[in-house]
């Protein structure tokens, strides 16, 4: 059963890439404060540093797992390095480590694991295949949320350690994420003071204020870059619309449908509009 290609009463748990506040990508690993959520069958060539990790199935990881709190990596997901555990691990079917695993809790694994260099846990290890508890996680916390039952969700997440005031990386199903591109199907959003390696590649964009992005942007939809927000390639869309805000740089060309573009923002190369194009103060909102 895949953690993360489960439907929750209808709903997909991570519909788009998102990137929360503050994520940086350190020596080809993916650094954030946070926890990490990542879709069934997507490849992250990078190591990955934070507080708790849940993988669907057949995720592929290009380097190092580090996490804080929990780890769970379910059916067939393998990893080219180390895993290391604060506290509890759960892996699935078939996992493949090349590294050694380092569990500081319980370590719960299923049938036909392979760790090339062996593992060690300080708690109780478990040989089975249960369903994950993300599942069930998933499943009650929903239902309890669609009663109006928030008291009750709220005692749930205090339950499990997670912070419902917490925004997690999430990596959609399918997703392709490396130093040259994350290429996902769904859109991508990116918090604020991030600084990523890699040419993004998604249906719509929007970039928040004060990043450092080292690649361009490309969606079908629109795209939106904060303030103070420095890409270091073009911004384009097949067949949307560009907002660049203010003290933003583009160090590229910028090319879509109507484009709007603050006057106090640069832009290097070219800009190219098929519809309207504006430079200059965003229009003042009418007072509601």
């Amino acid at each position: 059963m895949d953690i993360l290609a489960l439907p929750v009463l209808g709903t997909d748990p991570i519909d788009r890439l998102s990137i929360p506040d503050g994520t940086t990508v350190e020596e080809h690993d993916l650094v954030t404060d946070g926890d990490v959520l990542v879709g069934g069958q997507s490849t992250v060539e990078f190591g990955v540093r934070g507080e708790n990790l849940v993988a669907g199935e057949r995720v592929r990881f290009g380097g190092d797992i580090e996490m804080e709190g929990d780890c769970r990596l379910d059916m067939w997901c393998d990893v080219s390095g180390n895993v290391l555990v604060g506290e509890n691990a759960y892996l699935g079917e078939r996992v493949h480590l090349d590294g050694r695993l380092v569990v500081g809790g319980d370590l719960d694994i299923g049938d036909d694991v392979d760790i090339e260099e062996g593992f060690e846990a300080n708690g109780w290890i478990v040989i089975r295949n249960p369903i994950p508890t993300i599942v069930f996680f998933f499943i009650y916390l929903s239902h309890l949320l669609r009663l109006g039952e928030e008291e009750a969700a709220e005692e749930l997440l205090d339950e499990f350690g997670a912070d419902p005031d917490a925004d997690p990386v999430r990596i959609p199903r399918s997703a392709n994420v490396s130093d040259d591109a994350w290429r996902v199907s769904t859109a991508a959003e990116i918090g604020d003071d991030c600084r990523l390696h890699g040419n993004i590649r998604a249906s719509e964009i929007e970039v928040g204020q004060d990043n450092n992005i080292f690649g361009s942007l490309r969606a079908k939809g629109d795209v939106t870059v904060g303030g103070g927000t420095k890409i270091h390639g073009d911004v384009t869309t097949r067949s949307g619309d560009i907002e660049v805000a203010e003290d933003a740089i583009i160090l590229g060309d910028v090319s879509g449908d109507d484009i709007e573009i603050h006057q106090d923002a640069d832009v290097d190369g070219t800009i190219r509009a098929s519809g309207a194009m504006r430079l200059g103060r965003p229009a003042e909102r009418a007072p509601e």
